[in-house]
């Protein structure tokens, strides 16, 4: 059962890295709307390519616009920070608990 254990403990750690980068992107893409930056730049343009299939879906449901500001970011931090909360730290700890 070790293996399933490391096997367990390695998704989770992948995870959590993968939600991390995902997290400092959703703060470059916030940071961004704030500059006005060139459309046509191929770094701005992976941002927005990355991050605009999960904020699209998000500020499209959100019921109230407060004068312009766009709160799918925060949104999409606060899930970031919920999955790594419970699903990555689950992860780990059932990974402990079969090594």
């Amino acid at each position: 059962m070790f293996i399933i254990g490391y096997f367990l403990k390695a998704v989770a750690n992948v995870a959590d890295i993968v939600l991390v980068i995902f997290m400092w992107v959703v703060i470059a893409r916030a940071v961004l709307s704030w500059v006005n930056p060139d459309p046509y730049n191929p770094i701005v343009r992976f941002i927005h390519n990355i991050t605009e299939p999960i904020l699209y879906p998000i500020r499209t449901r959100m019921p109230i616009s407060f004068g312009g500001i766009d709160f799918s970011p925060i949104m999409v931090l606060l899930g970031i920070v919920f999955l790594r909360a419970f699903v990555v730290n689950s992860l780990m700890r059932l990974s402990e608990s079969l090594l």
